[in-house]
């Protein structure tokens, strides 16, 4: 997926009201940007950050500023919209190259289950039982070479948990799937100690029979595409 426009590097000034950030571009001119991202964003958001936003020229859009990645020392760099993840999986999973989810005919993403809840693709045919894929996107990472999640309690997080379990239980296929959106970890892992009840839900739709799978990314201020698997620790 490369992105729409030309990126733009910046300097952080500050993240408020979850969607907004001010920030200082190359020139000295001061923007503010939006943030597709509602988490926490632990660890991306400190004063200062070399950060890189995407200018548009929309006249239907307020802010002309979109902020989408965080630039790491060793030029790496973190990904923080957090729609990326089902852009770059559906394009994939359409061209079968995610392994072992290729080989179905139909892709549909957003189809309602469970209770009130939408599940991010529908893998259906080619002969095979369905799929139920649930995505992550994971841009915490507390020590070097290791991502985790999630990076704050998210309590919509482990209902989709216990849904993808109920999935499991009427025969078909349902799959966790964790998309690393940080170039600079080739691991992963639960933070147990941001949210308890997700790692408990976890581990219990694990035993049930829910498959789990991480994806890492390669981004740069070009673009952001697929990467191989990351490992999951135990």
């Amino acid at each position: 997926m490369r992105f729409q426009t030309p990126l733009i590097p910046a300097r952080l000034i500050r993240r408020y009201k979850r969607f907004l950030a001010d920030c200082v571009l190359e020139d000295g001119a001061e923007v503010t940007a939006h943030v597709a991202n509602p988490g926490s964003m632990l660890g991306l958001a400190q004063e200062g950050a070399r950060i890189w936003l995407e200018p548009n020229n929309d006249p239907k859009k307020k802010l002309k500023y979109a902020w989408r990645l965080v630039e790491h020392p060793g030029g790496h760099f973190t990904g923080v919209d957090t729609g990326v993840p089902n852009r770059v999986l559906r394009a994939a999973l359409m061209a079968g190259r995610v392994a072992g989810l290729e080989g179905y005919d139909i892709v549909r993403p957003e189809v309602k289950y469970g209770e009130n809840s939408r599940i991010d693709f529908l893998l259906s045919g080619g002969g095979r039982p369905d799929a139920w894929v649930e995505v992550k996107s994971v841009t915490l990472s507390r020590e070097a070479g290791l991502a985790e999640f999630p990076d704050s309690v998210t309590a919509r997080g482990t209902k989709h948990l216990a849904e993808l379990a109920r999935v499991v239980e009427t025969g078909q296929r349902a799959l966790m799937l964790y998309l690393v959106q940080r170039t600079d970890c080739t691991r992963m892992r639960l933070a147990a100690d941001l949210d308890p009840a997700y790692a408990a839900g976890f581990a219990a739709a694990r035993a049930a029979g829910v498959e789990v799978m991480a994806l890492g990314c390669a981004i740069s201020p070009q673009g952001v595409d697929l990467a191989g698997p990351v490992d999951v620790m135990e």
